[in-house]
């Protein structure tokens, strides 16, 4: 940063003033805070009336009440040393009247000047405790635990949007793919292990705010702020593939980013790419922006959640809206189908979340649970009988599909928690927070991990939702953000399991 003055003599001068500023601040306290001089109805601020400060009146007092407070300490050491010289003075009579003296001629040197420097060190050593203590809370927080050594490498970095981005999902089918839909109004399809954009779909007149594939064709599913749910097709080729980069690091790196400007991305945009501008089939029943959309087992039907308060569900050959599921009170956030049956959990703005059962063709029942105390901002099923809920009350709840009266386990955390994510095969939690933090937790609520966020890699900003690929035995967990990139990461769970 320049120095004002533009010279060094200046900046000298500068320096130097401060700290005669200080000096004479100090004396002023010392004369003004002494008992015997303060005159009636003397308040703490008025001593520093007349003086060029610009702090608040509040904060200067408080400030001189702790300064009055550590002079009181050292007056009652020094009336207190006061009363031990004097009682080293009267025995040192008496020892000269009986004719011995102290060791050295100095009764300072004695063992009564040990006696009255006892009581200094003790005021210095609980300083210094205290000192300590305090800085040693904010030191450990910056420790990696126990339970987070486990490596996670920097898979690959996705950049070429130029707005947020809301969602991503990995294709179902082969070759696997990681889409990813952002408020640009577009949704992107990349190559996992070269990071290349592989195709564009532009078909929305809004933001993409959700992205889901189709689990047996090469379709995908895109819900838009256009108020529409998009079905379209797509055909890629992988690139051939690259060696992966060697960057690793612990997975509790808490270095901050803030050095990069906001908006500065590393790598460049996608180059020219296949474009898909038509859907297949566009459901348009909602009357609001319509914030996620996913495939019911077999992919037939899709569910739709929206901001006008409905879920609505449709038939995919004839776009045809089967159900509308009406009863939350507020805009729906999200929505998640069961893997394996025909089960529809909504989350929504009302604090709740509901679970819709379509197993049976004659009856849809419908459940509503109220766990948390705000936005539920996601709600996902497991592989196993359990759903997995998140909120901005930074609470996230892990509920049993047989009993959910209550949850089996509850995770609090600093921040809010987005679109949460859940392994298939190791039942790992992957919650993303709007303070830029990624942070695994098994399904009893231990937590495993925190992502590595520093200069060269982690998000920027607020991260909105997070992924799992687990094909071809390895374990890779994605995640996006504000900062308009998706992040790959290779999770060394093996270790990540050793050390819970």
């Amino acid at each position: 940063m320049p120095v004002e003055g533009g010279s060094s003599s200046g900046s000298a001068s500068a320096a130097r003033h401060p700290k005669q500023k200080r000096k004479a601040h100090s004396l002023s306290i010392r004369r003004t805070n002494s008992i015997e001089d303060r005159p009636p109805g003397f308040q703490r601020g008025d001593m520093l009336e007349g003086q060029d400060s610009k702090l608040p009146p509040s904060l200067r007092n408080n400030l001189l009440d702790l300064f009055g407070q550590i002079e009181r300490e050292f007056e009652n050491l020094y009336i207190e040393n006061v009363e031990l010289r004097r009682e080293i003075d009267s025995l040192n009579e008496r020892l000269t009247g009986d004719g011995q003296t102290i060791e050295g001629g100095d009764p300072t040197k004695g063992a009564l000047k040990t006696k009255a420097s006892h009581s200094t060190s003790q005021l210095s050593q609980k300083l210094k405790t205290t000192y300590k203590a305090s800085t040693s809370k904010i030191v450990s927080s910056f420790k990696a635990t126990a339970g987070s050594r486990a490596l996670c490498q920097l898979l690959k970095e996705y950049v070429g949007h130029r707005d947020g981005i809301w969602d991503l999902s990995i294709t179902r089918t082969q070759p696997v793919v990681l889409g990813t839909a952002s408020a640009d109004h577009s949704a992107l399809l990349w190559s996992i292990e070269t990071g290349k954009c592989l195709l564009r779909y532009a078909g929305h007149a809004g933001s993409v705010n959700s992205i889901k594939f189709h689990p047996t064709e090469q379709m995908a599913l895109t819900a838009s702020g256009d108020q529409t749910a998009h079905i379209w097709r797509y055909m890629v080729q992988l690139p051939a593939p690259q060696p992966p980069p060697d960057v690793s690091a612990p997975c509790d790196d808490d270095q901050d980013s803030s050095d990069r400007e906001e908006g500065e991305v590393d790598g460049e945009g996608p180059c020219e790419v296949p474009t898909v501008r038509l859907a297949t089939a566009t459901l348009k029943s909602h009357q609001g922006v319509v914030i996620a959309a996913d495939w019911l087992v077999g992919g037939r039907q899709v569910v739709t959640a929206s901001w006008d308060r409905a879920a609505n569900l449709y038939e995919v050959e004839t776009s045809e809206l089967v159900h509308a599921l009406t009863g939350h009170d507020q805009e729906l956030t999200h929505c998640c189908t069961h893997p394996t049956q025909r089960l529809v959990v909504t989350s929504s703005r009302d604090t709740t979340f509901r679970l819709w059962d379509f197993r049976d063709p004659s009856i849809h029942s419908v459940n509503v649970f109220q766990g948390h105390t705000d936005t539920v901002t996601s709600a996902v099923f497991t592989v196993g009988d359990n759903v997995v809920s998140g909120s901005d009350d930074r609470t996230v709840k892990v509920w049993d599909l047989k009993n959910m009266r209550s949850p089996i386990a509850t995770i609090r955390t600093d921040s809010a928690v987005n679109r949460i994510s859940v392994s298939a095969n190791q039942r790992i939690i992957a919650l993303p927070h709007d303070n830029r933090q990624v942070r695994l937790f098994d399904m009893s609520g231990v937590r495993l991990a925190r992502l590595p966020r520093s200069n060269r890699m982690g998000h920027r900003r607020m991260v909105c939702c997070t992924a799992w690929n687990e094909e071809n035995q390895s374990c890779n967990l994605f995640s996006c953000g504000f900062d308009r990139q998706a992040i790959g990461w290779n999770i060394n769970i093996p270790a990540l399991l050793q050390e819970k």
